[in-house]
């Protein structure tokens, strides 16, 4: 099931019912959710859970069995050109001219790109913080240069959402923290929607604004974390035993916002200030749901992850 969350700024990306099935197996099964503008979001789940297929579905590298997503209003399936041209992306490791400088790079990919001008790619050169290295040779660069080189290639046609698959992988320590500081940048300065996919738990809680995760293709729980959390608020989740009007419920109160579900425990996650508690409690009895446990949540995403998902690994 999907989480009602609320956001100010437009949804850039929805995702509506999409599933892989390949033979009898559904791969992605029934996955739904929304990417809004300038937000963060990570992609979460043990192995074999459907993050990669999920992110070749979006951009086309592999057709979806049902479901569509859209990108800014286009479909995926129906409108393909026009939807791709709002998303930039590495799916893989960023290829690149070995011979040649990263500037030299960017030209060849704006002669394949319409609408690309010289001050766009300075533009995203700056951004990314390339400015000293961009006339070397690509052979001599790092790592993390070379993501960041593959980033400005992604932003170059102006992109609605990046999308990002293991960005940090490789990475030493001083590399992710780099990264994770462009892609914030990114977000912030450019108001583009980012979709990333990682093992790295803490860096995610650093890094994005919300997390969805999957297991066995199925959405488990899409919850916000890190600078969203109010300090004047608490986080607090109710098992109950209908989720559905319990969120009906709850959103008739202002002053409650509901970052978060998991099915799998039949849970909703809400962010509150604590004198609100009994009001909680009031209407969700009047609504006929029974209250099944009350807790404060206080632990880390990765203490998190492995109660959504059963302490499976991650990657």
């Amino acid at each position: 099931m999907s989480v009602s969350i609320d956001k100010t700024n437009s949804v850039v990306l929805s995702a509506d019912h999409i599933t892989k099935t390949i033979g009898a197996k559904n791969i992605v099964d029934n996955l739904s959710f929304d990417i809004h503008q300038g937000e963060i979001v990570g992609l979460l789940g043990p192995n074999g859970a459907g993050k990669t297929t999920t992110i070749r579905m979006i951009v086309g590298l592999i057709q979806m069995s049902k479901g569509d997503v859209k990108v800014c209003g286009h479909s995926v399936r129906h409108q393909f050109v026009k939807a791709i041209r709002h998303i930039g992306g590495i799916i893989e490791n960023p290829e690149f001219y070995p011979y040649m400088s990263g500037f030299d790079n960017l030209k060849q990919y704006q002669r394949m790109s319409e609408g690309v001008t010289e001050s766009r790619i300075h533009e995203v050169i700056k951004l990314v913080g390339l400015q000293d290295a961009i006339h070397k040779k690509v052979r001599a660069y790092s790592l993390g240069m070379r993501q960041r080189l593959g980033i400005a290639q992604a932003l170059l046609h102006e992109p609605s959402i990046l999308i990002l698959d293991e960005p940090t992988n490789g990475l030493d320590p001083a590399g992710i923290r780099e990264m994770r500081d462009y892609l914030k940048l990114i977000a912030r300065e450019e108001g583009i929607a980012i979709l990333v996919s990682s093992h790295l738990l803490s860096e995610m809680e650093l890094m994005c604004s919300r997390v969805i995760v999957i297991q066995e293709g199925k959405l488990v729980t899409e919850r916000s974390i890190g600078s969203e959390v109010q300090t004047d608020q608490v986080t607090i989740s109710f098992r109950v035993n209908k989720t559905q009007p319990a969120l009906e419920a709850v959103h008739q109160l202002n002053d409650v916002r509901v970052i978060g579900t998991d099915t799998n425990r039949s849970e909703i996650i809400l962010q509150l200030k604590e004198e609100i508690i009994p009001q909680i409690i009031k209407i969700l009895g009047d609504a006929d749901v029974s209250i099944y446990r009350i807790e404060e949540s206080k632990q880390s995403l990765e203490e998190e992850f492995l109660k959504w998902t059963g302490g499976n690994r991650i990657a």
